[in-house]
């Protein structure tokens, strides 16, 4: 990947920023490439609900979880697009591929700012390899 790219990231990336999971190093690599790295501003309530259920599973702590919700708030190394100017095409493309809104809403912002969407959900990725899209989504660590 050059220097400068425009990445999109999603949750699965920016968890692991803060908790340690498979793929932290690949993911934190991104924050120190020089990417430009942006994310429809979905991301914020998708990042407290997998925080969340990390508490319900017992992965973290009530405490843990509220301070890494502030570091990420404080500190979030990831521009946030409105999401409304992009959600006719998020739709679009969760018909045309079966997937949910929500992850197709990155896929939306990806394609509409000339970037590629990086993430941890080699299922999407799979569900996309076959298409036209194929070179716009990236699995993290690819």
């Amino acid at each position: 990947m050059t220097s400068r790219a425009l990445l999109v990231i999603d949750t699965s990336v920016a968890v692991k920023w803060y908790v340690p999971e498979p793929g932290a190093a690949h993911a934190a690599a991104l924050r120190h490439e020089g990417n430009q790295l942006v994310a429809p501003d979905l991301l914020t309530a998708e990042f407290g609900n997998v925080l969340w259920k990390k508490v319900r599973r017992g992965e973290l702590d009530d405490e843990e979880a509220v301070e890494i919700a502030d570091a990420f708030a404080r500190a979030c190394p990831v521009q946030l697009r409105p999401a409304l100017p992009y959600s006719t095409l998020a739709l679009e493309l969760a018909l045309r591929f079966q997937r949910s809104v929500y992850d197709a809403l990155y896929l939306a912002v990806a394609l509409a700012d000339h970037g590629a969407y990086v993430t941890a959900d080699e299922r999407l990725v799979n569900a996309l390899a076959q298409s036209d899209l194929a070179g716009v989504t990236r699995l993290l660590g690819n």
